[in-house]
C-alpha cells in the first residue's frame, strides 16, 4: 500500500498528487511534461522541495507537517531512470553489486542475474552494451539493493525500437518471480495493461484518472497525443505444422495463429504484442481473406482524439484496441454494442517472451 499526498512546485505548474495505491504494480501515464518523473523523484526522496506525506507499506518516509523526511539512501527504493545511468568504470558485475548490503539476502545477486539473463554480460563494461542490455543491468542493480519498491521511469524510452519488446518480459519476471512492487512510467497503455494492476494518469501535475489500466484508455486518448495502446497477449504455444510454419497461441479458450521459432517447444508460455494499427475492423463477416486471425466481436467503446479514433473491441475472448482514422470509424458507425469482425495477420504478432 502506497499513500501519496505530494505537492511540488515545478517551473510550469504545481505538481499535486493525492492517491492511495493498493496494487503491487502501478502504471503512471500521461503526456510528456505532466509531472510523471517529478513524482517518482519525490517518492525516491530526490526532490527536497516536495512537501506533504508519503507512506510506503505502513512506514512514513515523508511527512513535512511533523518534520519527517527519510534520506533517499534509507528509503529502500530502487530507482531506474530512462538512461540507466550505469557506472562506466565498473563492469556489469560491479554495477549490479554496487549498493548491495554486506548482510543482504543470500543468493539475491544470482537471482537477479538469472531472471534478467545477464550472466553472459557480467565481465563487460557499459560502453559495450546495447540499450536493452543496459536497461536489464540497471534493473538487476536496483533489484540487488533489496528494494521494497521499484520506480521505473520509462524503461523502454531509451531503447532502440527492435529491442523494446525484449524488456517487457523481464518486467513481468520481476513482478511474478521476485514479487517486488513497482511504479512504472510509460506512454504505452498496452504495456500498462500487461504489467500493471492499477494506473494513474497525470496531466499538468494533477491526477485525471486513478483506477484499472483497462479503464485508463479514455483519459489517455484525450490527454496524451504520444500514447500507444499495444495489445498484449499471454498464452501457451502450440506446435507448428512444419518447421518454420505458423504456430498457435492459446489464450483462454481462443486460438491465434502466430509466428513460431524452430527452437521453441510446444507448451511454453509466451507473450506477444499486436500494434493497434494492425487490428483491422469490418462490419461484415470476413471471407476469402489472407489474415489467419479472424474473430467476431462487438464494440466496447470509441474515443476520438483529433483525426484518430481508438476503438476497443471484445473479440476472441479478449479486449482489443484498434487505431483508425476518425472518418473510417464514422463511416463504419463503430458505436458501442455494434457487431464487428476483427482481422489480424500472423506476422503482426510480435514475440516479447
Amino acid at each position: 500500500m502506497i499513500e501519496l499526498d505530494v505537492v511540488l512546485p515545478l517551473s510550469r505548474f504545481r505538481l499535486g498528487v493525492k492517491a492511495a495505491l493498493s496494487s503491487d504494480t502501478v502504471a503512471v501515464l500521461g503526456p510528456s511534461g505532466s509531472g510523471k518523473t517529478s513524482l517518482l523523484e519525490a517518492i525516491a526522496g530526490l526532490r527536497p522541495k516536495a512537501t506533504g506525506r508519503i507512506v510506503i507499506h505502513d512506514e512514513v518516509v515523508m511527512d513535512t507537517r511533523v518534520g519527517v523526511s527519510i534520506p533517499p539512501e534509507r528509503r529502500r527504493i530502487g530507482y531506474v531512470p530512462q538512461d540507466a545511468c550505469l557506472f562506466p568504470h565498473l563492469d556489469v558485475r560491479g554495477n549490479v553489486r554496487f549498493g548491495m548490503a554486506k548482510a543482504g539476502r543470500s543468493g539475491l545477486f544470482d537471482e537477479a542475474v538469472a531472471i534478467l539473463e545477464i550472466a553472459p554480460l557480467l565481465d563487460r563494461f557499459p560502453a559495450t552494451l546495447s540499450g536493452g542490455e543496459r536497461q536489464r543491468v540497471a534493473l538487476a542493480r536496483a533489484i540487488a539493493t533489496e528494494p521494497r519498491l521499484l520506480l521505473l521511469d520509462e524503461p523502454l524510452a531509451a531503447v532502440d525500437p527492435e529491442l523494446k519488446g525484449k524488456i517487457l518480459p523481464y518486467l513481468l519476471s520481476v513482478r511474478d518471480a521476485m514479487e517486488i512492487p513497482f511504479l512504472y512510467v510509460t506512454h504505452n497503455a498496452g504495456e500498462a495493461r500487461a504489467v500493471a494492476h492499477e494506473a494513474l494518469v497525470l496531466r499538468q501535475g494533477a491526477v485525471v484518472f486513478a483506477g484499472a489500466p483497462d479503464e485508463a484508455l479514455r483519459s489517455m486518448s484525450l490527454v496524451d497525443p504520444e500514447a500507444r495502446f499495444d495489445n498484449i497477449l499471454t498464452g501457451t504455444l502450440g506446435a507448428a505444422r512444419a518447421p518454420g510454419e505458423t504456430g498457435s497461441l492459446q489464450v483462454g479458450e481462443a486460438m491465434f495463429a502466430v509466428p513460431t521459432e524452430d527452437s521453441v517447444r510446444p507448451g511454453h508460455r509466451a507473450v506477444f504484442s499486436v500494434a493497434p494499427d494492425d487490428v483491422l475492423v469490418s462490419t461484415r463477416p470476413l471471407v476469402g481473406i489472407s489474415a489467419r486471425n479472424v474473430h467476431p466481436g462487438s464494440v466496447i467503446s470509441r474515443e476520438v482524439s483529433g483525426a484518430t479514433a481508438w476503438v476497443r473491441i471484445a473479440a476472441g475472448g479478449l479486449e482489443w484496441t484498434s487505431r483508425l482514422t476518425r472518418s473510417a470509424a464514422d463511416e463504419l458507425d463503430l458505436a458501442p454494442g455494434h457487431d464487428v469482425w476483427i482481422a489480424v495477420k500472423t506476422h503482426a504478432f510480435r514475440r516479447l517472451r
